[in-house]
């Protein structure tokens, strides 16, 4: 077929652990001629900046076609106008079979409704990234942008989508609670993990090298968690204080990722280059080095990809309890935590270390389970159906 990606909510960025680099990866792998339209815009240095190319083919043999905004204007408010020069007529001239839209959130998804209407026999789907926990945070966010404008085009997009996915569970509540979309149509489809990533970094003398790095032995018991620690994941601090108070010389803690200027004093530290080491920036590459070398995988703040990219890696987890995120728990490869405190975390990785038999089961359903359902292989797959 020929697959179109649409992401013109926001922008597309080349090396990101999200939803379309992975689809439109394992739809081209597939055999499929695949196309992502997105804006000029790429995350770079912390914001989102001009791309230098705007027409090429990347690594996984994907055509990348980057549209110019119609009107010349900051970028904030031209993400929020969410109208392009030229979207019409480059949809006349792929004429795909089937049109991936991601995210809902931009005006001209009226165009595509007209191709549709044009095009009776190109299927179109949708996926959304949206809900509660980085959206619709105040009155003004959930009832004027969200319930009254941007549902306005959740609705004309339900003329023609004929499946809409939510990322999460809380996702999927959001799309039928706030878009008021027809429950029926929509549907969990989960994040995951890149199975060539997750292979390679499995390999023993990847494993080994990695773990020599940083020093650690075959006894050592290694927790590792990884992402942005901003305000909204501060209790990463508080794992670093329960694994002092353990006081165990075996358990080592690994934590990469940037740290947010009003919490970087007292993160450092707690860093102590022995039982704790921080790398500042990993990239998607070194994200499944560093959770293939994991013994227990922690995630104590606010929910990221990283979580299902750990779960399709096949590690056992402990993770903060979020309501719509417990998707991850596939009978019992995750453990949640309840509460913010250095006591709680304290009690549960002790649980996990002392409780040999429960570890295991732990292990043996993240390896079995984790594996199958967070594959982006399958995932990609599954999303076309």
């Amino acid at each position: 077929m020929k697959i179109l990606h649409v992401c013109l909510t926001g922008g597309y960025t080349e090396g990101f652990a999200y939803q379309e680099n992975y689809l439109s990866k394992y739809h081209a792998l597939d055999g499929h001629d695949v196309t992502i339209l997105t804006t000029e815009y790429c995350w770079n240095h912390n914001k989102w900046r001009k791309c230098k190319e705007i027409d090429y083919w990347n690594k996984n043999n994907v055509h990348i076609i980057r549209l110019p905004y119609k009107v010349k204007l900051p970028y904030k408010i031209n993400s929020y106008v969410g109208k392009f020069q030229g979207l019409d007529k480059l949809l006349n001239n792929i004429k795909p079979n089937l049109i991936f839209i991601h995210n809902l959130q931009f005006r001209d998804i009226k165009l595509i409704n007209s191709y549709k209407k044009a095009h009776k026999n190109t299927r179109i789907l949708a996926d959304s990234h949206t809900d509660f926990s980085n959206s619709a945070r105040n009155w003004l966010s959930k009832y004027i942008l969200y319930k009254f404008y941007w549902k306005k085009y959740a609705t004309i997009a339900n003329h023609c989508v004929e499946k809409f996915y939510g990322v999460l569970p809380a996702r999927v509540d959001f799309l039928r609670n706030i878009y008021k979309l027809p429950a029926n149509k929509c549907e969990l489809l989960v994040m995951g993990a890149d199975d060539e990533e997750v292979k390679n970094a499995s390999k023993k003398e990847r494993l080994e090298e990695t773990r020599r790095k940083f020093g650690y032995t075959t006894d050592d018991f290694v927790i590792v968690t990884g992402g942005k620690i901003d305000i909204w994941k501060k209790q990463t601090l508080l794992l670093m204080q329960a694994i002092k108070k353990i006081n165990n010389d075996k358990l080592k803690l690994l934590i990469f990722g940037p740290v947010s200027d009003n919490i970087k004093n007292e993160f450092n530290s707690l860093v102590d280059t022995k039982q704790i080491i921080h790398i500042n920036w990993a990239n998607s590459t070194q994200s499944y080095e560093y959770f293939a070398i994991a013994n227990l995988v922690v995630f104590p703040g606010r929910h990221s990809v990283y979580w299902e990219q750990a779960a399709g890696q096949g590690k056992p987890l402990i993770c903060k309890y979020w309501e719509g995120t417990t998707h991850i728990d596939l009978g019992g490869n995750v453990i949640f935590l309840m509460e913010d405190s250095v006591e709680e975390m304290v009690y549960q990785i002790k649980k996990v270390i002392n409780d040999k038999e429960k570890f295991k089961l732990m292990e043996k359903i993240a390896f079995e389970k984790g594996m199958q359902t967070f594959s982006y292989k399958k995932i990609s797959a599954k999303s076309i159906k």
